[in-house]
């Protein structure tokens, strides 16, 4: 999923990320995800951008896949797993850490953020694209100061205890995640990544889910039939994203 990058220069370098991935970085009014999907084309597979904020860790990988764009829409799942395994190895212990179909994280129930997936328009399904982008934005720091009495169902990586300097722990971390990920897929199949997707998911009892080939979640409940969410109809808008403000909703 992930091709060797073309020539590139003039990068700061300012995390410590495994080859192939070169850095990008963004002043703190910067958008990770816009810069990258507006430059996808020149900047190259392996260019990950990312924001200087001290509230949120936010940033950007460009991805170049070999497969159609039916089935290379599957790469959010595998965005979603190095991103929660990322947390996962920041989190103190015993701290759950649950993915809410498909792209929603939450921290001890609370959301902190999620991650997000976009392709050049007007791509035909049946070819590869030129280039994905896959981003993520983690609240790190709680802005509304009230402990999260007045927004329960919303938190930050400071309120859980992850310690200090996470945001760039996190996107080294998400980064070898994801180039293992991506070196597994290919050997043994997506189902390594599916797997590992569904096992993250928050579920109540007696739920079995899958991913089809083409990204959908099927899920089977006892003595019902088989349910399919479509995965192509909710990436354009993120489930966790407010709009109005262009960060993780409270």
């Amino acid at each position: 999923m992930l091709r060797r990058p073309r020539a590139q220069t003039s990068f700061t370098h300012a995390l410590t990320l495994p080859p192939p991935f070169r850095l990008v970085m963004l002043r703190e009014l910067g958008d990770a995800f816009l810069h990258a999907c507006a430059h996808a084309a020149e900047l190259g597979a392996g260019t990950l951008v990312f924001v200087g904020r001290f509230d949120l860790a936010e940033f950007a990988v460009v991805l170049e896949p070999d497969e159609p764009l039916a089935s290379s829409w599957r790469v959010l799942y595998a965005g979603m797993v190095a991103l929660t395994n990322a947390l996962a190895g920041l989190a103190p212990p015993e701290k759950a850490i649950v993915i809410e179909w498909p792209d929603t994280i939450r921290v001890d129930g609370g959301l902190v953020g999620g991650g997000r997936l976009a392709w050049p328009n007007g791509i035909d399904h049946a070819k590869p694209p030129p280039w994905l982008v896959f981003g993520a934005m983690i609240r790190t720091v709680s802005l509304a100061g009230d402990g999260g009495g007045l927004h329960p169902r919303a938190t930050a990586l400071e309120d859980e205890g992850f310690g200090d300097q996470v945001s760039e722990r996190l996107i080294e971390a998400f980064a070898r995640h994801l180039m293992l990920g991506f070196d597994h897929w290919p050997e043994a199949g997506f189902a390594v990544v599916s797997n590992r997707y569904v096992s993250q998911l928050d579920r109540g009892g007696g739920v079995r889910n899958e991913i089809g080939d083409n990204g959908d979640l099927l899920t089977t409940r006892i003595g019902k039939p088989i349910e399919r969410r479509r995965l192509n109809s909710n990436l354009a808008v993120p489930s966790w994203l407010d709009p109005s403000s262009g960060v993780p909703r409270e």
